[in-house]
C-alpha cells in the first residue's frame, strides 16, 4: 500500500492520507482516473496509521524533492491531527518545504478554530476556492456543509495566512466565464491570500508537468 500512501509527480512528493471529503467537486479530477504518478491507485482500502505514512515516506530521500505536499484522493485535513503530527516528524528528518492542499474547510471538519494549528509546521496552504458566492459554491462543490461552505473557506484562509508563509486560493477554469473569475479574486484579495487560476484537467497525462494537481 506504501506507493498509494507517498507518490511523486514531477520533482514533488505527495502524501495521500485518506479519501475522506466533505465535498463532492465537479471539477474533481478522483471521477476520471484512479492513478497519479507513481501512485498506481490512489483510492485507499482503509486509511494508513501515522506511523505506516512516516515508513512510507523513509522510502524516498526527501532531499530529492523541491516540496512535500498532502494532497491525494481525499481531503487531509480530516485527518489534521494526524497530519499535523506527521508535519512534527518530518521537521525533525529534513528541512523540506511542506504543503497543505485543502478546500479550507478543516474548521467545520474539525469543530474547532484550526489555522493556529498549522504554525511552524506547514510552509504553504493552497485553498480551493472555485466559486464567488455560497449558491455557486453549493452548485458548483456540493459540500455537506451547504451555504455555511464558502464563508467558512474564506474566514480559514484569512486566518491561515496569519500563520503560514504562503496561502494561495485557486479557481478551475472550466469555461469559467472572465466576470465569475474576477468575482473570485475580489474575494480571494479580502482574504490576503495570492490568486491562482488552474486549468481544468481530466487525466494526469496531461497534468504530469503541472505543479498543483486539482485534488483540492
Amino acid at each position: 500500500m506504501s506507493n498509494n500512501i507517498a507518490y511523486v509527480l514531477g520533482h514533488t512528493l505527495y502524501l495521500n492520507i485518506t479519501n475522506r471529503c466533505p465535498c463532492v467537486c465537479d471539477f474533481c479530477i478522483r471521477t476520471h482516473s484512479k492513478s497519479v504518478g507513481s501512485g498506481d491507485n490512489l483510492w485507499l482500502d482503509e486509511e494508513p496509521h501515522r506511523t505506516d505514512v512516516m515508513n512510507a515516506l523513509a522510502e524516498y530521500d526527501l532531499g530529492r524533492y523541491r516540496e512535500l505536499v498532502f494532497c491525494g484522493y481525499g481531503e487531509p485535513t480530516c485527518r489534521l491531527d494526524d497530519l499535523l503530527w506527521i508535519c512534527r516528524k518530518v521537521r525533525g528528518l529534513r528541512d523540506i518545504p511542506i504543503r497543505v492542499n485543502t478546500n479550507g474547510l478543516s474548521d467545520l471538519i474539525n469543530g474547532r478554530n484550526t489555522a493556529p494549528e498549522f504554525y511552524g509546521l506547514v510552509d504553504a496552504v493552497s485553498v480551493s476556492l472555485n466559486a464567488s458566492s455560497p449558491e455557486k459554491y453549493d452548485a458548483i462543490c456540493h459540500s455537506r456543509f451547504g451555504l455555511d461552505a464558502l464563508p467558512a473557506v474564506l474566514k480559514f484562509t484569512k486566518e491561515v495566512g496569519e500563520y503560514v508563509p504562503e496561502v494561495i486560493m485557486t479557481v478551475v477554469d472550466n469555461d469559467t466565464p472572465r466576470e465569475e473569475l474576477d468575482a473570485c479574486e475580489a474575494l480571494c484579495k479580502e482574504t490576503g491570500a495570492q490568486f491562482r487560476v488552474r486549468r481544468y484537467i481530466t487525466t494526469y497525462e496531461e497534468e504530469a508537468q503541472k505543479p498543483d494537481p486539482q485534488i483540492s
